[in-house]
């Protein structure tokens, strides 16, 4: 009951979807009675897109969620195991073009071979379905095993859990499929920004996990940053504004022990 009306609302409240909406209707009330309130939200759209696509509201969005978990040190003992979060594959393109197509968050799955690597005895865990409203045959996982493969990774010893559809059922079922006992050390590799969450979601599902940060979006210091292509700055500001919603959803529905996770 949660993922369906989380993907419905999510997409009608994404900031660019959600101004470029009202700005459709601020231009079509234009044409009718209501010009002033025409004239005002197309006037509020066309900042608010402006500010999203050359300001520096992305970063500003994004950093405190990047920072909130630094990584481990280099130094660190050894982990019982290493646990992978989808959402580094486009599952539409690469069931079309029968290859793994990686997204912008591809560092998710190439992380995870040096730290195999370095650690040869943890073991390597993947956990992402797939994330679409239509049923697929096709999850992440199975793109993702192939990439793997294709990268001469040892599948001697990786486990692929197919079934969930989003953070909070990765942990729910990554922590049935491994049973963790007290005491082990669990990595979690996902993308910085996406960290807070999914911390709050396996700590909620009784999994302690430690975790590992990759795929960072800012440079991690104080200044203002100005994007160089529009394009990236929305993109930026979406996975941003949809991890702040997150959060708040995930504690609202009680699918996290805290409003923004902390070490």
């Amino acid at each position: 009951m949660f993922f369906l009306p989380s993907k419905i609302i999510g997409f009608f409240l994404a900031p660019f979807h959600f101004f470029m909406i009202v700005a459709v209707i601020g231009a079509m009330l234009l044409f009718t009675r209501w010009k002033t309130w025409g004239r005002a939200l197309s006037t509020v759209s066309a900042f608010a897109l402006l500010l999203m696509a050359f300001g520096p509201l992305g970063g500003l969005l994004a950093s405190p969620l990047e920072a909130r978990f630094p990584p481990p040190p280099h130094d660190m003992p050894a982990p019982d195991g290493i646990i992978v979060l989808g959402g580094a594959i486009d599952e539409r393109l690469s069931a079309s073009r029968d290859r793994p197509t990686v997204v912008d968050a591809a560092e998710r799955l190439i992380a995870p071979i040096s730290l195999k690597r370095k650690y040869p005895s943890a073991r390597l865990v993947f956990t992402g379905g797939s994330a679409a409203l239509q049923a697929s045959p096709y999850s992440e996982a199975d793109a993702v095993q192939r990439f793997w493969r294709d990268l001469g990774l040892d599948q001697g010893d990786v486990l692929y859990e197919r079934r969930s559809r989003n953070t909070y059922e990765n942990a729910i079922f990554t922590r049935d499929l491994l049973l963790p006992k007290p005491g082990e050390r669990w990595l979690l590799v996902t993308s910085a920004i996406h960290m807070p969450r999914a911390i709050g979601a396996f700590r909620q599902a009784g999994f302690d996990v430690i975790a590992y940060p990759v795929d960072y979006r800012t440079s991690g210091d104080s200044r203002l940053e100005f994007p160089r292509f529009a394009t990236k700055a929305l993109g930026l500001v979406e996975f941003a504004a949809h991890e702040w919603a997150g959060l708040v959803a995930q504690r609202l529905f009680g699918k996290s022990d805290a409003l923004f996770p902390a070490p």
